[in-house]
Order: structure tokens, then sequence, then C-alpha cells
């Protein structure tokens, strides 16, 4: 095992109580050699690049992925706890919830289904995508050495097919579900927080906010411009027989709100629009009640934004706590642009898509650990001095201001792997000065064709 910083001993140690003695340091060289391997995140260069490649009991190793009994949910439930004392102490939690599609071929890969591919669809074109469906719940909390919000991973469940759950005799449970009991479960590990899940347009359905509304959960998506409106019902006359009213008179459509002359337009700056800093919108808010027939009644607070410079359509967007603020509500909704960022940085830097697990038991398990390896560099980056963190790879053809999540990674990997070379010397005094030799780790990930 390398010897590790003593800063980062809280963060690792932290995960201990998920394994067993044995399981612990096979799952602890997993852990560090996931972070130190670059290219493919198998258990193999992991394995190379810990200095185990001659270990002949390598089997245990796999194991922890496809056999060993450890709780994935407790695991999450411990990253959670780190990630709200670290970065989000006051305030709301802002929380993301979003899907990707995990490009993965195999015969023996049964979860997998043929999907859109959000990132290569437009409008006019339709593109297929064969692979895995996860739906993840990310912490959306600025990092302060970073200047900006990060979206950092802690719960990430699968969501197989439904050809793969008809062929099993399950029911397939949609990503609405799949979302919703994710949300849920944060609910239960923070009771006494407000939490904010902030979603796309695919969670505007009256049963998800009308189950966010009664957990307490403020939620944020956008919103139809032609959506049924109305006013909140009426005060019941006493002696009235029959059900009482759930809605009261209809609403203008927010497309008419978004066309008449006479709509009150406030002006708001809204920091981080997209990446692109500061940006100055128009807004335009109310309060009305959804209804569909059938359906559950949900109060809202709707707001409509426009850009006076007409460099993008209007939209509107929707929070089921009518009392927040309208540019509260653009502020986070905002936020969410930074979890295709992860879903970006976790392909490049951490080897999703990569693996090569073909045990249902292993592909449960690793892409949410690649993912949840986000948020504990982040973690592991913060307790680095100021000066490391500063670091960044800017050249005279590439300027860059703040630091990435590249270069929180490689801050982490230097100061591992300074660990290593600052290691004390036996005791024993050699009367010859050794020659150099080049540690099998380093030669693996310098020399190696990637």
């Amino acid at each position: 095992m390398l010897p590790l910083p003593t800063r980062f001993a809280g963060i690792i140690l932290a995960f201990a109580p998920l394994f067993v003695h044995r399981s612990w340091r096979h799952a602890q060289n997993l852990l560090v050699g996931a972070i130190l391997t670059p290219g493919q995140r198998t258990v193999t260069s992991v394995l190379r690049i810990m200095g185990r490649a001659q270990e002949r009991r390598f089997v245990n190793v796999h194991r922890i992925l496809n056999r060993a009994a450890w709780s994935p949910r407790i695991g999450s439930r411990i990253l959670l706890c780190l990630l709200v004392d670290t970065f989000a102490q006051r305030g709301p939690v802002v929380l993301g919830l979003d899907d990707t599609i995990e490009r993965r071929r195999g015969k023996r890969i049964a979860a997998k289904g043929i999907y859109r591919d959000p990132v290569r669809s437009s409008d006019s074109h339709f593109v297929k995508a064969s692979g895995l469906r996860w739906m993840s719940l990310m912490v959306l909390a600025p990092i302060p050495w970073a200047g900006r919000v990060w979206a950092l991973p802690f719960l990430t469940a699968l969501v197989p097919s439904e050809r793969a759950c008809r062929e099993r005799g399950r029911r397939h449970k949609p990503l609405l579900d799949v979302g919703r009991q994710l949300a849920l479960q944060a609910r239960r590990w923070l009771p006494r927080r407000d939490l904010v899940v902030v979603g796309d347009s695919g969670f505007s359905a009256l049963l998800f906010l009308d189950a966010m509304r009664r957990a307490r959960i403020t939620a944020i998506t956008r919103l139809r411009l032609d959506a049924a409106l109305y006013e909140p019902a009426p005060p019941r006359p006493p002696g009235t027989i029959g059900r009482p009213r759930t809605k009261g008179a209809r609403l203008p459509t927010l497309a008419a709100i978004l066309a008449a002359k006479d709509t009150r337009w406030h002006a708001v700056v809204v920091p981080g629009w997209y990446g692109a800093g500061e940006r100055t919108l128009e807004i335009a808010s109310g309060t009305a009640v959804w209804r569909h027939g059938g359906l559950p009644v949900v109060p809202i607070r709707w707001v409509l934004v426009r850009d006076p410079e007409s460099r993008f359509a209007p939209q509107a967007l929707l929070c089921t706590e009518p009392m927040r603020e309208p540019a509260q509500i653009v502020g986070w909704f905002v936020r969410r642009w930074t979890i295709e960022v992860t879903f970006q940085e976790a392909r490049a830097h951490l080897g999703v898509e990569t693996q090569r697990q073909w045990s249902d038991t292993a592909i449960a398990r690793t892409t949410p650990c690649l993912l949840a390896l986000f948020s504990i560099v982040t973690l592991l980056a913060a307790r680095l001095s100021a000066r490391q963190r500063r670091r960044v790879a800017a050249a005279a053809w590439y300027p860059k201001p703040r630091p990435t999540f590249a270069d929180a990674l490689a801050a982490v990997r230097c100061a591992i792997w300074r660990e290593r070379t600052l290691a004390t010397s036996p005791r024993r005094r050699a009367r010859t000065k050794p020659r150099f030799r080049l540690p099998a780790p380093w030669a693996y990930a310098l020399c190696h064709a990637a």
C-alpha cells in the first residue's frame, strides 16, 4: 500500500466501516489506484499502478466489485455527509438530478438498452445509443478555490431497460420513479436541512412534483408555455355539499403572458450563466396552481425568463415553493448546467465507459464508484494547501485563470506520489550510493502506451 498524506487519511478512512479488515485493504488499493491510474480504469490497471502487477491472488481485488458484501448506499451517505460538511455547511443544500447514458457493449451486460442520445440528437435529428442508463444525484455547491459551482455526485442508480426487466420478470421503473426515490433518500439522510432539487424538463411531472412537495423538498424544473394554470381554490362556504374544489379560475397561458404588452419585466443579474459569467436577464413571475385531470394539484411559482439581446428563446421555470424569490430560482436552475460538465469530466479523466466488468453486481457498483470518485478527488483537493490548489495547467497558448477538475486531480496525484518519494529510508545505512531505479508504477504511468 502506498503511503498516503496525513491530510488525506480522514477522508479515505471514512469509508473503512463499509468493509471487513481484509476487504478494506483491497478496497483502499482500488480507491487510491483509481485516482492514480491514467487511461482505462480496469482492475488490472489499478494493480499495475499500485506496484502489485506480480500479485498472484489478484482475484481478491476483483471480488471487491463482484462478490464482497458491502453497501454502496451506506457509502453514498458517508460521502454526502462529507460533501455537506465541507462545501454546504450553511443555507439550502442544492441537489442536481439527471440521467446519463454509459455506452457499453457486450452480450453479458443484461441491463443495457437502446436510448436516444441527448448529446448527439437535436430537434430534427434522432441518434440512438446502446448502453446503460444511470440516474445520478449530485450536490451543486460553489467551490471556493475554483471560483465556480461544481456538481459533486454522491448517489447513482442503474435504470435497467424495459426489455431487461421484462426478460427477468421484474417491474420496470421509469426515470421519474428512480429520481423520486433518490431525492427521498437524500431527504431521509438530511432530515433537518432545506433541500432544493433541480432537474430538466423531464422532471416536470405532477406526480414527481407532488412527491417532492409532500417530502418538504423544493423542486425547480422547466415549465411548458402552454401549461394549464389556475388560481387557487376559493374558500369553501360552510354547509356546501359535494367534493371541495381543487382549482379556481383559469389563468392565461405563459405564452400569452409572454406576448402581452402589459407584462411587468424586471432586470436581474444572474451569476455563472452556463459558464459565461454574469448575464443580465429580464424575468416576470407569479403564483398559480398547476392541475391536470386525475393528477395531484401542485401550487407553484412560475418564472418567465427572456434575454434583452435575444440570444436565446424565452423559457419558463417552475418552483414548488411559491414563496421563493424569482431571482433565486433562476440562479439555482442555472447550476444544473454543471451536471453535464461533471459527466464529461468523469469520461475524460476518471475512465467512465472504459471499465470491463460484465457481472451484474460489478456493473452496478463500478460506474457509481467512478462518479463518486469525482467528489472524493474534490474533497482531497480541498485538504491541500492554497498554493498546491492554485497550480493550473496553463501555457502561453492556453491561459487558465482558475483551476479545473483536471488541475485538482493532478494536485492530488502529485501529493500522493510525493509522499511515496519522501518515505522514510531504512535505518541501516547503505555504504554505497544505490543506483536510481525507476519504480514500476512510475514506469507504467509514464513509459507505457496509453
